[in-house]
């Protein structure tokens, strides 16, 4: 037929010119409502990639709403026009623009009753509504009568892309990030913007049709925008990630290297000033002189941006006796956030480094080094990390604390972590997510999987990515 090398142009002059069902003859009315009762919408499922199962193609595609399958055109040469004749299928909703035909006749349906279809597909929400989000313990209920939380649904692995999920599942969860992608008009942006911007819609719809939805769609585009870099066939670092993805959305949004430049800046980036000098080794250096500066030599002092902060976690004890071995070690947040109090130093390619937080932003995001590679394998630290749950105050490693305007003091609102052994498809990674609603209700997600957890059993895990988010100003002077 050769309709998959045609252009949408030429595919849109073969419509079929009919009138609406409204102006057609009662029988043609009589007849549609037949075909509408032919929908199964248990075979719907709107999340994968949008192109013709036939010709693979992404324009103008229709889904079949008695099988579910797409086809691209609705014209006498269309694949969807075929599939109507071979299948007896004959209703099919446009899949962007949301408008539905009945084929091969051709004519477009306007009935109320597929309204929950429209909304699946794309789902919308008021001001009111999103407000509102963080509020709701209400359970929802799909077609197969199962409940679910909205904003609190599993995500599909289909084959190793459990650490695209926990990063999609903590950034849905950070407010102004989803309030903006919920509300946004992003039509015009790229499609990694758009498809991100739509999976979270579908993670808090209240009327979806299941109760899990699958990242299948932004998978694809997440593999084409990163040139293959991250596939949903092989297990990637969910830190690499995470910096690629806020990167490429902070750039398809039209950011720039200025502050506040894209809805990404405004909520993550802060600023960082690093002393730096370089270290000449003497013969009669005692090992802790070269720990501190020499002040008559240069320091380099640079501020920088940053998105996140990476803390170091001290090696673990190499020779141990049975005994010591059932032992994990622990270490407290604050010890590892020393790095940044500016008096901490680190020794590092021979340079002597130092650095303070110089402004903070409304959500920071650690990054707990746990993996590194030598020569042979990849290994990974155990060592647990101890942190509080709320109040955490950093006033401590700022360089001037009393002009921080906005307070010092952070929640954890999710927790990535690791389980397993080091080494790609050998351990899994999944997230612990606060339920705004409940104040000590957290949700454990491990890609389908959901399930209440206790606010206590967070500090077992081996934690690998943290989110805290900046009290308010009123809440800091109660806490004072």
């Amino acid at each position: 037929m050769g309709s998959e090398k045609r252009s949408k142009e030429e595919i849109e002059q073969e419509e079929i010119k009919r009138p609406r069902l409204d102006e057609q003859p009662s029988a043609k009315t009589s007849s549609s409502s037949l075909y509408l009762d032919t929908i199964n919408r248990h075979m719907l499922d709107f999340d994968f990639e949008k192109v013709c199962s036939v010709s693979l193609s992404n324009l103008n595609v229709y889904a079949c709403l008695v099988c579910g399958k797409y086809f691209q055109g609705r014209g006498r040469n269309s694949h969807a026009y075929f599939h109507s004749l071979h299948e007896d299928h004959h209703v099919f909703i446009h899949l962007h623009e949301l408008t539905v035909y009945v084929l091969p006749d051709g004519y477009e349906v306007k009935d109320s009753s597929l309204d929950d279809i429209r909304y699946v597909l794309h789902p919308t929400f008021t001001k009111e509504q999103v407000s509102q989000l963080d509020q709701n313990i209400k359970h929802s209920y799909d077609l197969n009568n199962k409940k679910y939380l909205p904003g609190f649904v599993g995500l599909n692995n289909v084959k190793a892309n459990d650490y695209v999920n926990v990063i999609i599942q903590t950034l849905a969860h950070i407010p102004p990030l989803r309030d903006y992608f919920i509300l946004q008009n992003l039509d015009k942006k790229s499609q990694l913007v758009q498809r991100f911007s739509t999976l979270v819609r579908k993670i808090w719809n209240p009327r979806a049709f299941k109760g899990q939805v699958s990242p299948h769609e932004l998978l694809q585009e997440i593999s084409n925008a990163s040139n293959k870099r991250f596939k949903l066939s092989e297990q990637s670092d969910p830190i690499d990630f995470m910096c690629w993805f806020l990167n490429s959305l902070h750039r398809d949004l039209g950011g720039t290297k200025k502050s506040n430049s894209s809805i990404i800046h405004m909520i993550f980036q802060g600023e960082v000033k690093v002393e730096s000098q370089s270290v000449i080794v003497k013969s009669d250096a005692d090992e802790k002189d070269r720990l501190f500066f020499d002040v008559d030599r240069e320091i380099m002092t640079t501020k920088s941006p940053f998105i996140l902060l990476s803390l170091d976690l001290p090696p673990p004890p190499l020779f141990q006796d049975e005994v010591e071995k059932n032992i994990i070690p622990q270490i407290a947040l604050t010890t590892i956030l020393s790095k940044y109090d500016g008096r901490t130093f680190q020794e590092s390619s021979g340079m002597l480094r130092r650095s303070q937080l110089i402004r903070l932003p409304n959500y920071l995001i650690f990054h707990i080094k746990r993996f590194t590679k030598n020569n042979w394998a990849a290994e990974k630290n155990p060592t647990i990390v101890n942190f509080p749950i709320k109040n955490l105050d950093m006033r401590e490693y700022l360089e001037n604390p009393d002009e921080e305007k906005l307070g010092t003091y952070y929640d954890l609102i999710a927790n990535i972590c690791h389980e397993g052994k080091p080494g790609k498809g050998k351990g899994t990674y999944k997230v612990h997510i606060q339920h705004r609603g409940s104040k000590d209700q957290w949700f454990q997600i491990q890609d389908l999987i959901v399930e209440e957890i206790n606010a206590h059993m967070i500090f077992l895990s081996e934690s690998y990515i943290q989110v805290w988010e900046r009290k308010d100003q009123n809440m800091n002077m109660e806490i004072d």
